[in-house]
């Protein structure tokens, strides 16, 4: 496994991520932002931040396996959530966690969340790009 996740001493304990991540492989995955379309373009789970959440990481997970990755693999994610709040970090955190259900992971590597005006279409609710690193 290329990545290793650490929890320095010295920074806080983040339950959804961990703070650092230790790259070893040689092959970068760069992952376009994911949202919440289905196979055939649709929107899943429209005005549900959680089903969104749910959809775009397992996109993310189907973008990771076409290019012999898993979650293990990924080395950062960037979210980008819609109106933010933090009264919104419940229903994120039940997406990620029926996507991790889902996909049999548990995806925490290093992670940074930015609320924005809007996304591409107006029933996007959040986006998620990943960066991974895989052994050659």
């Amino acid at each position: 496994m290329a990545i290793t996740l650490l929890n320095p001493s010295g920074l806080p304990e983040i339950g959804a991520y961990r703070q650092v991540s230790v790259a070893t492989g040689s092959q970068l995955v760069f992952i376009a932002g994911q949202v919440a379309w289905d196979a055939a373009g649709a929107t899943v789970g429209a005005g549900d931040l959680a089903a969104q959440v749910e959809q775009c990481y397992v996109n993310i997970g189907t973008a990771l396996a076409a290019a012999g990755g898993t979650f293990d693999d990924v080395a950062k994610l960037t979210v980008y959530v819609v109106d933010w709040a933090p009264g919104k970090m419940p229903l994120f955190l039940e997406g990620v966690a029926r996507a991790a259900a889902r996909l049999g992971a548990t995806p925490v590597p290093p992670g940074t969340l930015v609320g924005v005006a809007a996304l591409d279409v107006p029933e996007h609710l959040v986006e998620v790009e990943a960066i991974a690193v895989l052994d050659a």
